[in-house]
This record gives structure tokens, C-alpha cells and sequence, in this order.
């Protein structure tokens, strides 16, 4: 972005909405392998629909900034589109409370994740600020529903939500840049 000045989005924010945009598909993909796995007649099932409608708000959003700011996708939005679905329906598969799991690790790590994107915006980039805090109040929602629905007691919950959460950090990295 040159001839940037003051009150023009902050250089880095091309990245973060990469990342956010990256990580809400993502987000969409891994309920959508969730909900193929379970249907949409349990008490689980209807929680996860619940949480991916508001994923799916948060993508859209993202999408849209992406236009309207030239950012390019990530290159690894079709591994994203795999990999999401995959985990989601690996999670279902081993029961609601995996599924559950699966959530509770993923909204722990795009918590602190937001708090970090806002932390860096500051004032600069009011449009940007306001979505990330709106959605990452939701994220913490789905994250505390997750956990209010046995999260914890999913079999081998610490490894599960330990490898989903590693798998998170590395996206986001990864996303940045990619």
C-alpha cells in the first residue's frame, strides 16, 4: 500500500483479514464435516448448526472486506476447505462431546487470537476493530457452550484439544503468509 497515510488501515491489516477469512471458512468447513457426521436432530447438533450460521455471518463479512480492500485469499484456502471438513467429521464421528472438543480448543485459540488483532489495531482501523470484537464475543460464546456441553469429557480431551489448538497456531501462521 504505498502513499499510505494517516487514517488509512494499518499496512498489516491486509494480513489479518486474510487470516480472519481464512480462519471463518475454515471454521464453516469443520461444522459442515460436524454436522454430515451427527444430522441435525440432536440437542449437540442443534448447537453446532446454531454456532455455524454465525460463522458463516463472520465469513461473509470477511469475504466482503477481502473485496472491497484488494486482499488476495490465502493459497491454501482449498487444504482449508479438506482439512476443516475432515476434522469435523473426525470429531462427530467420536461422539458430540469431541465435537464439542473440537470447538472449545478452536474458539480458544481464535480468542486470543482476536484479543492480539485488536491490541495491534489500536484507533487505526476503526471498521476492522469493531468486527473482530464482535465476533470474537461470539467465538467466546461458542467456546463456553462447547465446554457447558461436556467439551471436557471427550476421550483423551487434553491430547484432542492439545492437537486441534497446535493445528489452530499453525494455521494462523501460516495463513499470514501464505
Amino acid at each position: 500500500m504505498s502513499g499510505w497515510k494517516p487514517g488509512d488501515p494499518k499496512r498489516g491489516t491486509r494480513s489479518m483479514v486474510r487470516v480472519d477469512q481464512a480462519g471463518e471458512y475454515g471454521a464453516t468447513r469443520i461444522y459442515a464435516g460436524q454436522l454430515a457426521v451427527m444430522g441435525d436432530r440432536t440437542p449437540a447438533a442443534r448447537k453446532i448448526a446454531g454456532m455455524a450460521n454465525q460463522e458463516e455471518r463472520h465469513r461473509a463479512f470477511f469475504d466482503a472486506m477481502m473485496a472491497a480492500r484488494g486482499v488476495r485469499p490465502t493459497l491454501l484456502q482449498p487444504f482449508w476447505n479438506m482439512a476443516g471438513f475432515a476434522l469435523g467429521a473426525v470429531t462427530a464421528a467420536l461422539g458430540p462431546e469431541a465435537a464439542m472438543a473440537c470447538t472449545a480448543a478452536v474458539e480458544t485459540e481464535i480468542d486470543k487470537h482476536y484479543s492480539e488483532q485488536i491490541a495491534a489495531l489500536g484507533d487505526s482501523d476503526p471498521q476492522l476493530s469493531a468486527a473482530i470484537a464482535d465476533f470474537q464475543a461470539e467465538e467466546v460464546e461458542h467456546r463456553d457452550t462447547a465446554l457447558a456441553s461436556g467439551a471436557e469429557r471427550a476421550p483423551a480431551y487434553p491430547l484432542l484439544s492439545g492437537l486441534i489448538r497446535l493445528g489452530c497456531k499453525a494455521a494462523i501462521a501460516t495463513a499470514k503468509r501464505i
